[in-house]
């Protein structure tokens, strides 16, 4: 066995001649433990409000977008994409159009985004369970197309859930300049009416902005020819590698497609979340700093207390080398064991958060859920100890050199 480590080992948990000794190096461990503590469950909560905003998202983005990197749309039947909507793995393919328009109901008018689907939107995403009203998800019929908002949206524009008059929409007619003598003569007009529906994402970007309706009325209004497309989106299947997919639709379509999977269509939402999550971790970091920084004083008093050991220790040939060596490893040993005990600690309570949830978010019920939401990853409990040795050796390597020559020579 390797000598320092053995003698560092028996020095932590031997019983020192000072029982003072033995309570400073219990409250260094206790303050290791805790801030490791800390970093865990602060990471997974934040893990768990990024898969809560995530699943948001789920029931109305695809796993996969695919949009023009130059001009806002494309020839749906170009070989290339044809052949990415034929790819195994890929569940459904749908068309899209997405363009802006401003709505009207009863003098009241809104800027908001048309977005023209198929009729398979509802087997590529989950949008009948975030559906609110008394009426049932269509798109259009023989005679009417229909035209289905965000809750916001309708209740921006007063329509309710069930509006009995048509929605007016109105667009720019593409390619047409503004005849200044008589504006209304360069936009197009139509109407949209309502299935008595209307979809909740708890996503100000979408209740606020959105209007679902058909492809062909979307296509129509905005004056797009019966291929053009603003996107294409794709629902893998379940056991799919979406990543690798997804790398390989790339490869296949060139640098003049985008191809976005769900969390790239929301960049700014979760850049903003992992930018608070990197901020937490770096606050945390120092604080661990600093309870590492109590290992010293650990370290010093048992310098001192051991004195007569370490004469003995030279008197058989230790040179300075080895006897700091010895307090070395004793400081990373304590940060080794507070790492452990934060981290299981950190795990348990993230599991009873999870099944119990022991800290609420609010007592008045105003939340999208009652306690805070965790969700651990094995890299970030990983991450969390490497930190936290690393942190802890390096707080301990200076002093160590330094009170090994102040005090043993």
């Amino acid at each position: 066995m390797n000598l320092p480590f053995h003698i560092a080992r028996r020095y932590l948990f031997a019983k020192k001649s000072h029982h003072a000794i033995n309570i400073i190096s219990g409250i260094s461990v206790c303050g290791v433990a805790l801030a490791t503590l800390a970093l865990v469950c602060t990471l997974s909560v934040f893990n768990g409000f990024r898969e809560l905003v995530a699943g948001f998202f789920t029931a109305f983005d695809p796993d996969l977008k695919i949009t023009a990197t130059h001009g806002g749309t494309f020839d749906s039947e170009a070989p290339a994409v044809r052949q990415v909507r034929e790819l195994p793995g890929v569940e459904v393919a749908m068309l899209s159009v997405e363009e802006n328009a401003m709505l009207r109901y009863k003098g009241r008018q809104e800027v908001a985004t048309i977005k023209g689907v198929e009729e398979n939107f509802r087997q590529l995403t989950a949008i009948d369970s975030i559906l609110y009203g008394r009426g049932t998800f269509r798109l259009a019929d023989e005679v009417v197309h229909y035209g289905v908002p965000g809750i916001q949206l309708a209740a921006t524009l007063g329509t309710g859930l069930h509006p009995v008059d048509p929605i007016e929409v109105f667009v720019p007619k593409r390619g047409v300049q503004i005849n200044v003598a008589n504006p209304s003569s360069g936009f197009r007009r139509d109407w949209l009416y309502s299935p008595g529906v209307a979809f909740v994402v708890n996503q100000q970007k979408y209740d606020a902005s959105y209007m679902l309706t058909s492809l062909d009325f979307a296509r129509n209004l905005f004056g797009y020819d019966s291929t053009e497309v603003s996107s294409v989106e794709l629902k893998l299947a379940t056991d799919a590698d979406a990543a690798s997919i997804q790398q390989q639709i790339r490869n296949l379509l060139g640098k003049e497609y985008a191809v976005h999977n769900r969390y790239e269509q929301q960049t700014d939402v979760f850049r903003i979340m992992e930018i608070e999550k990197l901020i937490s971790y770096l606050f945390l970091t120092f604080i661990l700093a600093v309870a590492c920084f109590n290992i010293v004083g650990t370290l010093s008093m048992l310098i001192i207390d051991k004195r007569d050991d370490v004469q003995t220790l030279r008197n058989l040939g230790a040179d300075n080398h080895l006897i700091t060596r010895i307090f070395f490893i004793e400081g990373c040993l304590i940060s080794f064991i507070g790492a452990a005990a934060g981290i299981v600690l950190g795990l348990l309570l993230c599991f009873l958060q999870e099944h119990f949830g022991l800290v609420a978010l609010g007592s008045q019920g105003g939340f999208l859920v009652d306690a805070y939401p965790v969700s651990v990853e094995a890299t970030d409990v990983c991450f969390v100890f490497l930190t936290v040795l690393v942190v802890g050796c390096l707080s301990v390597w200076y002093p160590v050199r330094y009170l090994s020559r102040r005090l043993l020579h």
